[in-house]
Protein backbone atom coordinates (compact mmCIF):
# COMPACT_ATOMS: atom_id res chain seq x y z
CA UNK A 1 0.00 0.00 0.00
CA UNK A 2 1.48 3.44 -0.93
CA UNK A 3 0.80 5.38 2.39
CA UNK A 4 -0.22 9.13 2.10
CA UNK A 5 0.14 11.56 4.94
CA UNK A 6 -3.39 12.25 6.52
CA UNK A 7 -6.96 10.43 7.29
CA UNK A 8 -9.86 11.58 8.56
CA UNK A 9 -11.23 10.66 11.84
CA UNK A 10 -14.38 11.49 13.27
CA UNK A 11 -14.51 14.54 12.31
CA UNK A 12 -10.52 15.54 11.79
CA UNK A 13 -7.27 15.00 9.75
CA UNK A 14 -4.39 12.51 11.68
CA UNK A 15 -1.44 11.78 10.45
CA UNK A 16 -1.47 8.20 8.79
CA UNK A 17 0.53 6.94 11.29
CA UNK A 18 -1.70 7.75 14.17
CA UNK A 19 -5.31 6.46 12.57
CA UNK A 20 -5.55 3.70 15.04
CA UNK A 21 -8.61 1.86 16.67
CA UNK A 22 -8.08 -0.15 20.12
CA UNK A 23 -7.86 -3.77 19.88
CA UNK A 24 -10.94 -4.54 21.44
CA UNK A 25 -13.13 -2.33 19.13
CA UNK A 26 -16.53 -4.68 18.24
CA UNK A 27 -15.73 -4.84 14.66
CA UNK A 28 -12.32 -5.67 14.63
CA UNK A 29 -14.47 -8.98 16.60
CA UNK A 30 -17.60 -9.14 14.65
CA UNK A 31 -17.30 -7.56 11.40
CA UNK A 32 -19.78 -4.73 12.44
CA UNK A 33 -18.89 -2.60 9.99
CA UNK A 34 -19.76 -0.93 7.19
CA UNK A 35 -17.86 0.76 3.75
CA UNK A 36 -17.57 1.81 0.57
CA UNK A 37 -14.71 1.82 -2.46
CA UNK A 38 -14.58 5.17 -4.33
CA UNK A 39 -12.21 6.67 -7.08
CA UNK A 40 -10.99 9.95 -8.16
CA UNK A 41 -9.99 11.11 -11.43
CA UNK A 42 -7.13 13.23 -13.18
CA UNK A 43 -10.13 14.66 -15.16
CA UNK A 44 -10.54 17.50 -17.32
CA UNK A 45 -10.91 20.37 -15.06
CA UNK A 46 -8.95 19.20 -12.06
CA UNK A 47 -9.48 16.01 -9.89
CA UNK A 48 -12.85 14.67 -9.61
CA UNK A 49 -14.77 12.06 -7.51
CA UNK A 50 -17.07 9.23 -9.64
CA UNK A 51 -19.95 9.44 -8.25
CA UNK A 52 -19.61 10.73 -4.71
CA UNK A 53 -22.79 11.26 -3.86
CA UNK A 54 -24.19 8.18 -4.79
CA UNK A 55 -21.29 5.93 -2.70
CA UNK A 56 -21.95 8.28 0.37
CA UNK A 57 -25.74 7.07 -0.17
CA UNK A 58 -24.88 3.70 -0.44
CA UNK A 59 -22.72 3.92 2.56
CA UNK A 60 -25.79 5.51 4.67
CA UNK A 61 -28.00 2.55 3.24
CA UNK A 62 -25.81 -0.14 4.58
CA UNK A 63 -25.56 1.60 7.81
CA UNK A 64 -28.97 1.49 8.44
CA UNK A 65 -29.42 -2.16 7.54
CA UNK A 66 -27.07 -2.79 10.62
CA UNK A 67 -28.85 -0.19 12.45
CA UNK A 68 -25.83 2.10 12.64
CA UNK A 69 -26.67 5.89 13.12
CA UNK A 70 -23.85 7.97 10.72
CA UNK A 71 -23.34 10.82 12.94
CA UNK A 72 -22.22 12.88 10.11
CA UNK A 73 -24.22 14.29 7.07
CA UNK A 74 -23.39 12.90 4.07
CA UNK A 75 -22.76 16.78 3.50
CA UNK A 76 -20.37 16.86 5.71
CA UNK A 77 -18.32 13.36 4.58
CA UNK A 78 -18.36 14.65 1.04
CA UNK A 79 -16.25 17.95 2.60
CA UNK A 80 -13.99 15.17 4.83
CA UNK A 81 -13.33 13.01 1.65
CA UNK A 82 -12.38 16.37 -0.29
CA UNK A 83 -10.35 17.41 3.04
CA UNK A 84 -8.53 14.34 2.36
CA UNK A 85 -7.59 14.39 -1.26
CA UNK A 86 -6.83 17.97 -0.97
CA UNK A 87 -4.72 17.67 2.15
CA UNK A 88 -2.55 14.66 1.09
CA UNK A 89 -2.08 16.65 -2.40
CA UNK A 90 -3.15 13.79 -4.36
CA UNK A 91 -4.70 13.46 -8.03
CA UNK A 92 -6.34 10.43 -9.15
CA UNK A 93 -6.56 8.28 -6.34
CA UNK A 94 -8.99 5.38 -4.59
CA UNK A 95 -10.54 6.59 -1.32
CA UNK A 96 -12.18 4.50 1.75
CA UNK A 97 -14.72 5.50 3.57
CA UNK A 98 -15.26 3.23 6.68
CA UNK A 99 -17.83 3.31 9.20
CA UNK A 100 -17.34 0.73 12.37
CA UNK A 101 -18.53 -0.08 15.92
CA UNK A 102 -15.75 1.16 18.00
CA UNK A 103 -14.71 0.52 21.51
CA UNK A 104 -16.89 -0.21 24.75
CA UNK A 105 -19.01 -2.88 23.83
CA UNK A 106 -18.50 -6.60 23.81
CA UNK A 107 -21.02 -9.22 22.75
CA UNK A 108 -23.26 -9.88 19.81
CA UNK A 109 -25.85 -7.18 20.99
CA UNK A 110 -24.08 -3.86 19.66
CA UNK A 111 -26.34 -0.59 19.87
CA UNK A 112 -24.61 0.98 22.53
CA UNK A 113 -20.79 0.41 20.84
CA UNK A 114 -19.40 3.70 19.30
CA UNK A 115 -20.05 4.56 15.94
CA UNK A 116 -16.82 5.46 14.35
CA UNK A 117 -16.16 7.38 11.19
CA UNK A 118 -12.29 7.63 8.90
CA UNK A 119 -11.78 7.75 5.32
CA UNK A 120 -8.13 7.27 4.00
CA UNK A 121 -6.91 7.98 0.57
CA UNK A 122 -4.47 6.63 -1.18
CA UNK A 123 -2.84 5.52 -4.83
CA UNK A 124 -4.23 2.43 -6.10
CA UNK A 125 -3.68 0.95 -9.63
CA UNK A 126 -6.20 -0.86 -11.71
CA UNK A 127 -7.31 -3.80 -8.73
CA UNK A 128 -6.83 -6.88 -11.70
CA UNK A 129 -3.80 -5.42 -13.22
CA UNK A 130 -3.09 -2.93 -16.26
CA UNK A 131 -2.70 -6.40 -18.33
CA UNK A 132 -6.00 -7.44 -16.74
CA UNK A 133 -8.00 -4.57 -18.50
CA UNK A 134 -5.70 -4.62 -21.98
CA UNK A 135 -6.05 -8.50 -22.46
CA UNK A 136 -8.48 -9.77 -19.90
CA UNK A 137 -8.08 -12.29 -17.09
CA UNK A 138 -8.74 -15.86 -16.22
CA UNK A 139 -11.42 -16.97 -14.03
CA UNK A 140 -13.08 -19.80 -12.14
CA UNK A 141 -16.17 -20.66 -10.35
CA UNK A 142 -15.59 -20.66 -6.85
CA UNK A 143 -17.32 -23.64 -4.58
CA UNK A 144 -18.41 -21.14 -2.31
CA UNK A 145 -21.72 -20.38 -2.61
CA UNK A 146 -22.72 -16.19 -2.43
CA UNK A 147 -24.63 -15.24 0.52
CA UNK A 148 -28.09 -15.21 0.42
CA UNK A 149 -30.27 -12.38 0.48
CA UNK A 150 -32.27 -14.12 3.79
CA UNK A 151 -28.69 -15.08 5.69
CA UNK A 152 -27.25 -11.58 5.85
CA UNK A 153 -28.27 -8.34 3.83
CA UNK A 154 -26.52 -8.87 0.22
CA UNK A 155 -27.24 -5.44 -0.79
CA UNK A 156 -25.23 -3.83 2.33
CA UNK A 157 -21.21 -3.64 1.88
CA UNK A 158 -20.10 -4.67 5.24
CA UNK A 159 -17.09 -5.58 6.36
CA UNK A 160 -17.93 -9.07 7.74
CA UNK A 161 -19.98 -10.01 4.83
CA UNK A 162 -16.33 -10.04 2.50
CA UNK A 163 -15.29 -12.83 4.47
CA UNK A 164 -17.33 -14.60 2.08
CA UNK A 165 -15.48 -13.19 -1.01
CA UNK A 166 -11.98 -13.62 0.77
CA UNK A 167 -12.52 -17.62 0.88
CA UNK A 168 -13.24 -17.68 -3.09
CA UNK A 169 -10.51 -15.40 -3.59
CA UNK A 170 -7.81 -17.37 -2.02
CA UNK A 171 -9.21 -20.52 -3.53
CA UNK A 172 -9.37 -19.28 -6.99
CA UNK A 173 -5.38 -17.81 -6.49
CA UNK A 174 -4.69 -21.10 -5.58
CA UNK A 175 -6.02 -22.67 -8.18
CA UNK A 176 -4.00 -20.33 -10.33
CA UNK A 177 -6.76 -17.54 -11.94
CA UNK A 178 -7.09 -14.42 -11.42
CA UNK A 179 -10.76 -14.18 -9.97
CA UNK A 180 -13.39 -16.32 -8.21
CA UNK A 181 -17.30 -16.52 -9.95
CA UNK A 182 -19.51 -16.80 -7.58
CA UNK A 183 -23.08 -18.99 -7.47
CA UNK A 184 -25.53 -17.86 -5.42
CA UNK A 185 -27.85 -20.26 -3.38
CA UNK A 186 -30.02 -21.18 -6.28
CA UNK A 187 -26.99 -21.76 -8.82
CA UNK A 188 -27.24 -19.00 -10.44
CA UNK A 189 -24.19 -16.96 -11.59
CA UNK A 190 -24.04 -13.90 -9.01
CA UNK A 191 -20.73 -11.42 -8.60
CA UNK A 192 -17.03 -12.09 -8.86
CA UNK A 193 -15.13 -11.81 -4.98
CA UNK A 194 -15.38 -7.79 -5.72
CA UNK A 195 -17.04 -6.80 -9.23
CA UNK A 196 -20.61 -7.19 -10.89
CA UNK A 197 -20.65 -9.73 -13.87
CA UNK A 198 -21.97 -8.92 -17.11
CA UNK A 199 -22.29 -11.38 -19.97
CA UNK A 200 -22.60 -10.89 -23.96
CA UNK A 201 -24.39 -12.89 -26.26
CA UNK A 202 -25.64 -11.90 -29.73
CA UNK A 203 -24.82 -8.36 -29.04
CA UNK A 204 -27.38 -8.54 -25.94
CA UNK A 205 -25.57 -7.82 -22.49
CA UNK A 206 -27.06 -9.48 -19.94
CA UNK A 207 -26.23 -9.47 -15.94
CA UNK A 208 -27.93 -10.83 -12.67
CA UNK A 209 -30.32 -8.96 -11.08
CA UNK A 210 -30.33 -7.69 -7.20
CA UNK A 211 -32.87 -10.46 -5.82
CA UNK A 212 -29.06 -12.58 -7.12
CA UNK A 213 -27.79 -12.06 -4.29
CA UNK A 214 -25.50 -9.38 -5.61
CA UNK A 215 -24.17 -6.03 -4.70
CA UNK A 216 -25.68 -3.22 -6.27
CA UNK A 217 -22.89 -1.88 -7.99
CA UNK A 218 -22.36 2.11 -8.28
CA UNK A 219 -20.07 1.10 -11.64
CA UNK A 220 -22.73 -1.35 -12.43
CA UNK A 221 -25.54 1.02 -12.59
CA UNK A 222 -23.31 3.57 -14.40
CA UNK A 223 -22.44 0.70 -17.77
CA UNK A 224 -25.91 0.11 -17.32
CA UNK A 225 -26.93 3.65 -18.54
CA UNK A 226 -23.64 4.31 -20.52
CA UNK A 227 -24.90 1.06 -22.67
CA UNK A 228 -28.70 2.11 -22.69
CA UNK A 229 -27.55 5.43 -23.56
CA UNK A 230 -25.45 3.56 -26.79
CA UNK A 231 -27.90 2.11 -28.11
CA UNK A 232 -27.60 -1.72 -26.72
CA UNK A 233 -30.15 -3.57 -25.33
CA UNK A 234 -29.30 -4.75 -21.84
CA UNK A 235 -31.72 -7.60 -19.88
CA UNK A 236 -31.14 -8.14 -15.72
CA UNK A 237 -32.14 -11.81 -15.46
CA UNK A 238 -30.34 -15.08 -13.64
CA UNK A 239 -27.79 -16.21 -15.12
CA UNK A 240 -26.91 -20.08 -15.58
CA UNK A 241 -23.55 -21.35 -15.47
CA UNK A 242 -23.07 -22.42 -18.07
CA UNK A 243 -24.39 -19.44 -20.45
CA UNK A 244 -20.76 -18.16 -18.82
CA UNK A 245 -18.86 -20.84 -21.21
CA UNK A 246 -20.86 -20.25 -24.50
CA UNK A 247 -20.48 -16.16 -24.14
CA UNK A 248 -19.36 -14.06 -26.42
CA UNK A 249 -18.07 -11.33 -24.15
CA UNK A 250 -18.01 -11.53 -20.67
CA UNK A 251 -16.57 -8.10 -18.61
CA UNK A 252 -16.85 -7.36 -14.77
CA UNK A 253 -17.23 -4.14 -13.67
CA UNK A 254 -16.47 -2.51 -9.80
CA UNK A 255 -14.73 0.66 -8.74
CA UNK A 256 -11.56 -1.24 -7.93
CA UNK A 257 -11.44 -3.48 -10.57
CA UNK A 258 -13.27 -0.31 -13.14
CA UNK A 259 -14.16 -2.69 -16.36
CA UNK A 260 -12.41 -5.69 -16.52
CA UNK A 261 -12.78 -7.89 -19.38
CA UNK A 262 -12.96 -12.01 -18.65
CA UNK A 263 -11.28 -14.00 -21.36
CA UNK A 264 -11.97 -17.57 -19.67
CA UNK A 265 -13.82 -19.22 -17.19
CA UNK A 266 -12.94 -22.74 -16.10
CA UNK A 267 -10.72 -23.44 -18.65
CA UNK A 268 -13.54 -22.35 -20.89
CA UNK A 269 -11.60 -20.01 -23.83
CA UNK A 270 -13.97 -16.84 -24.15
CA UNK A 271 -11.88 -14.69 -25.88
CA UNK A 272 -9.95 -11.80 -26.66
CA UNK A 273 -11.70 -8.77 -25.55
CA UNK A 274 -14.90 -8.14 -27.65
CA UNK A 275 -15.86 -5.01 -29.42
CA UNK A 276 -18.94 -4.31 -27.13
CA UNK A 277 -16.47 -4.41 -24.13
CA UNK A 278 -13.89 -2.09 -25.31
CA UNK A 279 -16.75 0.27 -26.53
CA UNK A 280 -17.49 0.10 -23.29
CA UNK A 281 -14.66 0.39 -21.73
CA UNK A 282 -13.94 3.59 -23.72
CA UNK A 283 -17.07 5.19 -22.70
CA UNK A 284 -16.76 4.64 -19.58
CA UNK A 285 -12.90 6.12 -19.45
CA UNK A 286 -14.58 9.09 -21.14
CA UNK A 287 -17.03 9.92 -18.43
CA UNK A 288 -14.61 9.31 -15.48
CA UNK A 289 -12.16 11.63 -17.08
CA UNK A 290 -14.39 14.24 -17.96
CA UNK A 291 -14.76 13.98 -21.49
CA UNK A 292 -18.14 13.21 -21.80
CA UNK A 293 -20.43 16.17 -21.00
CA UNK A 294 -23.77 14.32 -20.65
CA UNK A 295 -22.52 12.98 -17.28
CA UNK A 296 -20.55 15.29 -16.12
CA UNK A 297 -23.14 15.01 -13.27
CA UNK A 298 -21.29 12.37 -12.02
CA UNK A 299 -18.30 14.01 -11.01
CA UNK A 300 -18.18 15.90 -8.01
CA UNK A 301 -14.89 18.05 -8.39
CA UNK A 302 -12.36 18.53 -5.32
CA UNK A 303 -12.48 21.88 -3.70
CA UNK A 304 -8.61 22.83 -2.74
CA UNK A 305 -7.72 22.97 0.91
CA UNK A 306 -7.53 26.81 2.42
Amino acid sequence: MQEAEKIWMNGGLVDWQDATIHVLSHGLHYGSSVFEGIRAYDAEGGTAVFRLDDHLARLERSAGQYYMDLPFSREEMRQAVHAVISSNSLGACYIRPIVLRGYGVMGLFPLEAPVDVSIAAWVWGAYLGEDGLKNGIRAKISSWRRIGNNTMPATAKAGGQYLNSILAKIETHKAGYAEAILLNEQGHVADGSGENIFVVKDDVIITPPISSSILEGITRNSIIELAQVAGYTVVERDLARAELYFADEIFVTGTAAEVCPIREVDDHLVGDPGPITRDLQARFDAVIHGRDPQFRHWLDYVTPAG
